[in-house]
């Protein structure tokens, strides 16, 4: 990899991963700004529908599906689909998804999980090395140890057979038509090139974006993908079997096999891969009812979680003073990061106390811990009711912000939150029919038990790692569905949603503005400050009250839609390239 000691220093992702840094610095030189510059986004009203996502193109075809009459679920396929070919980094065919689906004519909101899977072979010690000690993170995710089984087709798949209305074959079109023609190389994805050159990238990924002299291609290249076009075309005819089965299904397990630092994905596992619906988690927040993905991710929870001990810590409002209310916040996202290491896992593997974790009770002891005057520091986990009686040790694992989110409200009202991911920057960087391959089972703890304690979120064969997307809908009193968002970001998304929601709830703010908002947080860990806006200037009154803080380029990808009285507002992230657009 090459990378530069002052990019890496500004990359977030980089910052989640302290031995990536070390292992990138003899092998340092210069390399352009990384993608976090704002782009000043204007909000998006609409009567009818709307779609924000994080690329005009992939917007484009998913308001080509609304206007069409095609659903939130339509246009979700779409939108996917088109951001596989123009936001290769982030998410795509070879990853996974969360999904989180509003019925309006049934009020029903569902949840499908399209998280990836561990191979049948996988086992505890996958990521330790002979010494029994963690591997280093460029050791365990470029090749094939790190990729688990697809899931997001198997996930759209499910919700279209429930709420889809235009033919499946439709919804592809326009990424089809964008890969066999070619789109335009953005600054970002250039950027994203520039900074992610890992050893051990196959030829397929070199050749595609790639010049001969190993440097990208210029910014305005035009990328076509015909192999991509294939593959979408296959799937638009045959549906989502003709991925998980067949050429598609030998070659994907071929590519792992053979890959740099082999792994032991196989035709079966693909072919047993299903996509489950599970019912969402529903907490209250003030007048409002907020909703999110339940186990294996912890976005959902964690996010309930803090806005609990918000309530509990301000019962009637957030202190107006940005010092005193981002102290709270940060406060409470401690306590529930030291939660979320210790117990968030795949439910169907280890039992996780939901509804411990969100008891009114237990919060409200979690948030007697809260200081006015003075920071916790490192929180420990609680013990809340339903724990498991057998103690268990905190995760190690390290989560990177190759991710994508999209909000979609049809003109009959249903709505659609989806967060997509192929975990780091490209992903194992092995590219199999046009498409790259995740590494989301370094998603995983690395280690297995700590301290004689087995840990939740170890490796098991079939197993989903932890993630922390965390698509979310709000709905007021009356019932009615007032906020879709959700945000890339690593395990920051639960910091830069629960943003969100603080300024469009109780700032009552539009969506725009709400995203617009620093970002800040803390992860369990320093307190983390947005550099270059007003976040910066937190940064000594809350060093004053014991925090430490750090400032670092936060690029979010928050992208939302809300409730007004004529319609719809929507609001793109002005950190990436998304847009929101409807009618």
């Amino acid at each position: 990899m090459i990378i530069s000691k002052r990019a890496a220093a500004r990359l977030p992702f980089l910052f989640l991963v302290p031995a990536l840094l070390a292992a990138t610095q003899a092998l340092a030189q210069p390399a352009p700004e990384p993608a976090s510059s704002f782009n000043p986004k204007q909000a998006v009203h609409a009567a009818h529908f709307l779609v924000a996502a994080a690329h005009p193109l992939a917007v484009e075809a998913g308001y080509g599906v609304l206007r069409r009459g095609g659903t939130a679920v339509d246009a979700a396929i779409a939108v996917q689909m088109v951001l596989n070919l123009v936001e290769p980094q982030s998410s795509g065919l070879g990853g996974g998804a969360f999904i989180l689906h509003y019925a309006a004519a049934e009020a029903k909101l569902s949840s499908y999980d399209g998280r990836e899977t561990a191979p049948a072979a996988a086992r505890s010690h996958r990521f330790t090395g002979a010494d029994g000690q963690p591997l280093k993170f460029l050791d365990a995710v470029v090749g094939g140890k790190s990729v688990g089984t697809p899931g997001v087709l198997r996930a759209l798949e499910l919700a279209h057979a429930k709420y889809g209305k235009l033919p499946w074959a439709e919804l592809f079109q326009p990424a089809i038509r964008l890969a066999a023609e070619g789109f335009a190389l953005s600054p970002r994805l250039h950027r994203l090139l520039e900074l992610v050159r890992l050893p051990g990238r196959n030829q397929a990924m070199r050749h595609l974006y790639y010049r001969e002299d190993d440097t990208p291609k210029p910014v305005g290249t035009l990328l076509k993908n015909p192999a991509l076009a294939d593959t979408l075309r296959k799937i638009a005819a045959q549906g989502a079997n003709a991925f998980y089965e067949g050429e598609i299904a030998r070659d994907i397990a071929n590519a792992v096999k053979h890959a740099p630092n082999p792994g032991d994905l196989t035709t079966d596992d693909l072919a047993h891969y299903r996509a489950l619906e599970r019912e969402p988690v529903c907490s209250p927040y003030r007048v409002w009812k907020v909703c999110g993905m339940p186990p294996p991710s912890s976005g959902g929870i964690a996010v309930l979680q803090v806005l609990g001990l918000l309530q509990q810590l301000a019962p009637q409002a957030l202190p107006a003073d940005p010092i005193r209310a981002t102290h709270l916040i940060v406060e409470a996202e401690r306590l529930a990061y030291a939660d979320r290491e210790r117990y968030l896992a795949d439910a169907d593997f280890v039992p996780v106390p939901v509804a411990g974790l969100l008891a009114p009770e237990y919060l409200a002891a979690r948030a007697a811990q809260v200081k006015a005057d003075r920071s916790l520091g490192r929180a420990q986990p609680g013990s809340p009711p339903g724990a498991p009686l057998a103690e268990l040790a905190d995760d190690a694992s390290p989560e990177l912000p190759s991710t994508s989110h999209l909000a979609i409200v049809d003109a009959a009202g249903n709505a659609v939150a989806m967060t997509s991911s192929i975990e780091f920057a490209f992903g194992s960087q092995q590219m199999v029919h046009g498409f790259l391959l995740n590494n989301q089972l370094t998603d995983f703890s690395f280690l297995a038990e700590q301290d004689g304690k087995s840990v939740a979120n170890r490796i098991e064969p079939g197993k989903r790692p932890r993630s922390s997307m965390a698509p979310t809908m709000v709905f007021d009193r009356e019932g009615r569905l007032v906020l879709v968002l959700g945000s890339a970001g690593g395990s920051a998304i639960i910091n830069h949603v629960l943003k969100t929601l603080v300024g469009a709830l109780d700032r009552r703010l539009d969506i725009q503005q709400a995203i617009d908002l620093p970002n800040f947080g803390s992860r369990n860990g320093p307190t983390e400050l947005e550099r270059g806006t007003a976040a910066a200037n937190w940064a000594e009154p809350l060093r004053a009250l014991g925090h430490e803080v750090r400032l670092i380029d936060m690029t979010s990808g928050v992208h939302g839609i809300q409730r007004t009285r004529d319609g719809w507002v929507g609001g793109a992230d002005p950190r990436r390239e998304g847009v929101a657009k409807g009618d």
